[in-house]
């Protein structure tokens, strides 16, 4: 027992110092910030100006869509990385495996192009 407490005391350690160490930082602000709001202060800010119109407002649906083809997107270069790194490694089936990857992923983005999902009028 006593050598599994050696082995883990300076894990130990170092969870308990950062457990106070962020319980510091999250109760810091709320015990010395400055605290005396006004009505400048409490007010909405978007970009130097007043809001135009109410925050609850209704967004197009192209938004979401370029945000998700962005995201279907990203994720692909995600994938390229570690294939390339394993280049040789993989062989020829890794090889035709992510040319298979990025042809599907071809095909889907002449698809939305097509359907005019990255056009933004």
């Amino acid at each position: 027992m006593p050598m599994l407490l050696e082995q883990y005391l300076p894990l130990a350690i170092f969870i308990v110092l950062s457990a106070v160490i962020s319980g510091a930082l999250l109760v810091a602000p709320f015990l010395l910030a400055f605290k005396a709001p006004d009505p400048e202060k409490l007010s909405a800010y978007e970009c130097g100006f007043n809001p135009f119109n109410d925050s609850r407002m209704k967004f197009d649906v192209r938004f979401y869509l370029v945000s998700l083809l962005f995201i279907v997107f990203d994720l692909e270069v995600a994938f390229l990385f570690p294939w390339a790194v394993a280049f040789k490694e993989a062989g020829a089936f890794g090889f035709w495996s992510m040319m298979v990857f990025l042809g599907v992923l071809t095909v889907g983005f002449i698809y939305e192009w097509r359907k005019g999902a990255l056009e933004w009028d």
